[in-house]
């Protein structure tokens, strides 16, 4: 590939995704976005593999969450509440939750991944989202590679440079060390770096390696499977970043993995793995308490908690 520039790439890092791209998929066809389908999907997934969140906005763009519970609504009844209320809804483990969903996203990944020449996944993994009409997703970024398949209404995703400013190396070996959710700082005058992207059904969205983002439903229910991706590359880099968090945490200050070489990272990445089996760092989030359930007919499809 040849050398570009920051306004280019789009990113700091390298990799060969080097800006948001939109690529076409076939996964609709299958009807897997359809009520039926995702009713029946709600009714047998498991309780502890689901993420219910509700975000709330201030004039100046700042989030605050709220959790969710996956409550006692059938399927059916806890779709019309999603498709009522501002809710996002994560599914994890899409790959063992919908294994035919799964094996059929996977045949489209291998196209997006052909695309991009010197791209070979190692891992993936995927969550399938539901999401309410009005909903939004905070300013962020995911320590893997996405490919975003959308399924079923309109997304706005918004998509900014992986620099220093807006991505702070700091920040994000909180979020690998999981020490922090994967919200970022954010200010609105971010907004005039955003590559805009609206999405559509029947297409799948890439951006780079860490790219910071947030989205926007555009007034329709949505449904999108989010395919997360490791190369060995980000492998060594997360561990790097997971390493520099717990150096920092004992008051050091580690050189920043953008300006260290394969070897560095690899090393970095081979010493977060015995950290990580001592437990160097606890976990900041393995225990979010709930909030809420989703109930149908009340602000927000928000109900509340039951014992």
């Amino acid at each position: 590939m040849n050398e570009m520039s920051m306004s280019e790439r789009r990113t700091r890092y390298p990799g060969p995704i080097a800006q948001a791209g939109v690529h076409p998929h076939g996964l609709i066809a299958r009807g897997f976005a359809e009520d039926a389908a995702l009713a029946a999907l709600l009714d047998r997934y498991p309780a502890d593999l689901f993420d219910i969140n509700l975000y709330d906005y201030d004039d100046e763009g700042q989030v605050s969450l709220r959790t969710g519970a996956r409550g006692r609504l059938d399927g059916g009844q806890l779709l019309e509440a999603i498709q009522q209320g501002r809710l996002w809804v994560n599914l994890r483990n899409v790959e063992t939750g919908w294994p035919e969903l799964w094996a059929a996203a996977m045949a489209e990944f291998r196209t997006v991944e052909a695309a991009y020449p010197g791209l070979k996944a190692v891992k993936n993994a995927g969550q399938l989202i539901l999401s309410s009409p009005k909903a939004r997703v905070p300013y962020h970024f995911d320590a893997a590679g996405v490919v975003l398949f959308h399924l079923r209404g309109r997304k706005r995703i918004f998509v900014y440079p992986g620099d220093e400013a807006h991505l702070a190396e700091q920040d994000m070996e909180q979020v690998v060390a999981r020490q922090t959710t994967e919200e970022l700082p954010y200010t609105l005058a971010f907004e005039g770096d955003a590559q805009v992207v609206d999405l559509e059904p029947g297409q799948a969205l890439t951006w780079p390696l860490y790219a910071p983002h947030r989205v926007e439903n555009l007034d329709r229910f949505c449904v999108s499977l989010s395919m997360d991706f490791q190369t060995w590359p980000s492998r060594f880099r997360n561990g790097a970043l997971y390493t520099n968090a717990v150096l920092r945490s004992r008051g050091g200050s580690p050189r920043q993995t953008d300006r260290m070489g394969p070897g560095e990272l690899a090393l970095r990445w081979a010493a977060s793995l015995g950290l990580k089996r001592t437990g160097a760092l606890k976990s900041r989030i393995a225990h979010i308490e709930r909030q809420f359930e989703p109930q149908v007919g009340v602000a927000d499809g928000a109900g509340a908690l039951k014992a």
